[in-house]
């Protein structure tokens, strides 16, 4: 059976500060520059993909006002998309970055759409109601 997802997004695993949700591509790649575990031709390569997805992927209003929204690709339109991501994703493999392609049909309520994203609300954190007292491994 073959299933038709609406949405794929690429992330890591850890968690973004802002947002408390897995990174996706983009920031993983940035963190790898900055924290100069990628240099010389591998980070201006990355830096070519990122000029290019800032020329041609407009950037989500939510995502400019740093709101709690995290991005996924419509696999309808993001064949281009995918494409040109290909070589981060090397990059994050030449480096041994984990990375998930996470396909979905229901990312959450989407509060910006263009032809080839949306953004999402990200979901609230986990709440905690009663927490064990005294508790400790060997109970």
């Amino acid at each position: 059976m073959k299933v038709n997802y609406k949405y794929v997004r690429i992330q890591g695993l850890e968690l973004a500060e802002n947002t408390m949700y897995a990174k996706g591509i983009f920031s993983m790649c940035w963190q790898l520059i900055q924290d100069e575990v990628m240099e010389g031709e591998d980070a201006d390569l990355y830096r070519e993909i990122d000029g290019w997805f800032a020329e041609n992927l407009p950037w989500p209003p939510p995502c400019k006002n740093q709101e709690k929204v995290v991005c996924f690709f419509k696999t309808e339109n993001s064949e281009e998309m995918m494409k040109m991501i290909r070589p981060a994703l090397w990059l994050l493999e030449r480096y041994h970055h984990p990375y998930f392609l996470v396909y979905t049909n229901t990312p959450g309520e989407i509060v910006y759409e263009d032809k080839y994203q949306v953004a999402v609300k990200v979901p609230g954190y986990l709440k905690i109601e009663k927490v064990q007292e005294n508790w400790s491994p060997q109970d």
